[in-house]
């Protein structure tokens, strides 16, 4: 069992919170992101976790063991860095063997496991070379055989493919979640590019401010996300925020300007402690859909950039001091300054309190008076 649980994690640096009473818990083999803005916490937890930092106050346990005072070596995890943390004048071999080396394993287990590692990483023919005579993915490709090669239940890994160029780094993260679903590890990933948290997790946890905001699925985080933060962090482009007046005259709606969205009955019950009220309405831009020709049901507005990006076009609009972005067929016929609709289907609509930032949900209604 190598499940994972941080208990009410405190860590402070002088007066700044580096984490805030964070607590989770990761299942045994599962591939948890640890997902955030630089400064937010993530490496701090990520360190903590491995022992290579202490927390102030709170536990951490991994197999039902607490591990929280306990020096790295003791809590059976392998640590990928940022940097690779390879040595340059050891030998592509020893440095895959270092860990095993210093736990004074039997030379023909060093050589196997070394052996089963470098095949897995498809660098089993460079072991005798240094890694000055390596490239930057070849170099990474070292660092993560180095930590499976000791066998570990728990991967930890920070930020491993920053360095990398956008191409070798798409590359080596589908290459990365097949070869660690094939472990079996449970592996907690540092990284600030949504792109890959959404790509490779189980499950993600978004932090800011020293707190994780969101722990969920990669699809709840996208399409359901609890607060403002989370909807314009996660997603290329942002999820778009435009203003909303609720308002009660008969059927309850949410004015924008002229125009009137009926939410569902279900969210009509809730956003009835808003009436009069403002509110944020986050909708994704692949949501909307866009009309060449006028429809009832739909917002007139007017194109202000067309941005063509082969697989689709993606449309600026202003609607007063809101900027959303659209997503279209590269085939919609939009220019710049030309007329169009926009239609908003209310079930993929993400309501969000003005004041808190929170999203407006059944058990949140209670935030109005």
């Amino acid at each position: 069992m190598a499940e994972i649980v941080v208990e009410h994690a405190v860590k402070r640096f002088g007066k700044f919170t580096a984490i805030d009473d964070v607590s989770l818990s990761i299942h045994d083999h599962e591939f948890v992101v640890l997902l955030g803005p630089s400064g937010c916490g993530k490496t701090t937890l990520l360190r903590a976790i491995a022992g290579l930092g202490t927390v102030d106050s709170g536990r951490i346990l991994i197999g039902n063991r607490d591990v929280t005072y306990l020096p790295p070596r003791e809590r059976h995890i392998s640590m990928v860095f940022q940097n690779y943390a390879i040595f340059p004048h050891m030998t592509v071999f020893d440095n895959i063997a270092f860990g095993l080396q210093m736990r004074k394993m039997p030379k023909a287990t060093i050589r196997e496991r070394v052996g089963n590692a470098a095949r897995l990483l498809h660098i089993e023919n460079m072991l005798d070379r240094f890694p000055s005579q390596m490239s930057g993915g070849q170099r990474q490709r070292i660092a993560v055989a180095r930590a499976i090669a000791v066998e570990a239940n728990v991967l930890l890994m920070d930020e491993p493919l920053s360095n990398l160029d956008a191409l070798l780094r798409l590359e080596m993260r589908a290459e990365l979640k097949s070869l660690l679903g094939r472990l079996g590890a449970t592996t907690i990933y540092v990284t600030h590019d949504q792109i890959e948290a959404l790509s490779m997790g189980d499950r993600i946890a978004v932090m800011y401010n020293g707190q994780i905001l969101q722990f969920d699925s990669p699809t709840r985080v996208y399409d359901q996300p609890v607060s403002r933060f989370v909807g314009s962090f996660i997603g290329n482009p942002p999820m778009n925020f435009l203003k909303g007046q609720v308002q009660r005259n008969g059927a309850l709606t949410v004015k924008i300007g002229d125009f009137a969205l009926t939410p569902t009955p279900e969210m009509a019950d809730v956003l009835a402690a808003y009436d009069g009220k403002l509110v944020h309405i986050g909708i994704r831009a692949e949501n909307m859909e866009a009309l060449a020709s006028p429809a009832p049901d739909a917002l007139p507005v007017t194109c202000q950039v067309v941005e063509p990006l082969g697989s689709q076009n993606l449309l600026t609009i202003h609607i007063g001091d809101d900027v959303l972005k659209v997503s279209t067929h590269p085939d919609f016929p939009a220019r710049v300054g030309e007329r169009l609709w926009l239609r908003f289907p209310v079930h993929k609509i993400r309501w969000m309190d003005r004041d808190t930032g929170r999203a407006i949900v059944p058990d949140l209604a209670k935030v109005v008076a």
